[in-house]
């Protein structure tokens, strides 16, 4: 291997962690985000790098408009899929500062994503860039290929779609294992009591099968309606199963294992008074195939 080759290879591994973040929080599949990633390796060494001037912008470029068309040809998928799409559930380490990496952890959170299933490909990717990723506008709009006021109005009316705040909020590690402990308890008792107690009144439940996994269709919405499904239901289907605690998109939920074979992933959302407003459940096996793999690093 040569040099020059061996420093390409090194500079591209460097920042492969944040090109597959990015590409992640744009397509919400870490399968296509890899496959981003590596479309972006197999056209970075393509390039003729002595016209590169700024390698990482170059790479986060060539990265995201890859990201923007494959959101576009997903987006029909999502709309055919069977009963509820969400995001693909992943175990994973950010960056060891303390700030930065909470800030990243809360733009992994299940609720966070599916806000961003709002946005158009573009604008999800320009959100992202500027509010998660705190590039300067003048680099995003380079980045999509479009006029820097553009972008602003862009980011602006990506804000006003967002809308909700709290879908990335972050409650203590003590509060989610609280939560934790009381969803276990009530599956394998079927009392909800203590579970309730956390919940907040909107709180909503989905649940992805993919139409290969026997699940919900429909999200159920509301603390009375979600606390009977979990009693009447849930607590029949899941009580034999070894529960497993997981780092699941940035807090804390779990997997759960039936023979040994994960068949379901359990993560949280809460609201802005740490009251406990989403239960997603992912149940595609086509999604949980990656859990048991070792944590990736992101940024």
């Amino acid at each position: 291997m040569s040099e020059e080759h061996h420093d390409h290879l090194s500079l591209f591994e460097s920042k492969r962690a944040l090109l597959t973040g990015l590409a992640y929080r744009i397509l919400g599949s870490l399968a296509e985000a890899e496959d981003a990633v590596q479309d972006t390796f197999v056209k970075w060494s393509q390039a003729d790098r002595r016209a590169i001037n700024n390698p990482a912008a170059w790479l986060t470029s060539a990265c995201t408009r890859r990201c923007i068309d494959l959101l576009r040809a997903a987006r029909q998928v999502r709309v055919d899929y069977i009963g509820t799409w969400l995001p693909e559930p992943i175990q994973c380490v950010t960056e060891n500062t303390p700030e930065r990496a909470l800030d990243l952890s809360s733009s992994l959170s299940m609720a966070f994503l599916l806000l961003l299933e709002r946005l158009a490909p573009k604008e999800r990717a320009a959100y992202l860039l500027h509010e998660i990723f705190e590039q300067p506008y003048a680099q995003v709009a380079a980045v999509l290929g479009m006029q820097e006021t553009a972008c602003r109005k862009l980011v602006s009316r990506a804000r006003i779609n967002v809308g909700r705040t709290d879908a990335r909020n972050v409650v203590t590690a003590q509060r989610q294992e609280t939560l934790l402990a009381a969803f276990q308890s009530a599956i394998a008792t079927g009392a909800t009591g203590n579970l309730a107690a956390l919940m907040a009144q909107d709180i909503q439940l989905k649940a992805d099968g993919g139409g290969k996994a026997a699940t919900l269709l429909d999200p159920l919405y509301g603390k009375a309606r979600v606390l009977e499904f979990i009693a009447g239901k849930l607590s029949g289907f899941w009580k034999t199963y070894e529960w497993r605690s997981a780092d699941i998109n940035g807090s804390r939920g779990a997997l759960l294992l039936d023979g040994g074979r994960i068949s379901a992933a359990l993560s949280f959302g809460f609201d802005a008074h740490g009251d406990l407003s989403g239960i997603f459940i992912m149940r595609n096996p086509d999604k949980l195939a990656r859990l048991s793999e070792p944590e990736i690093f992101l940024q």
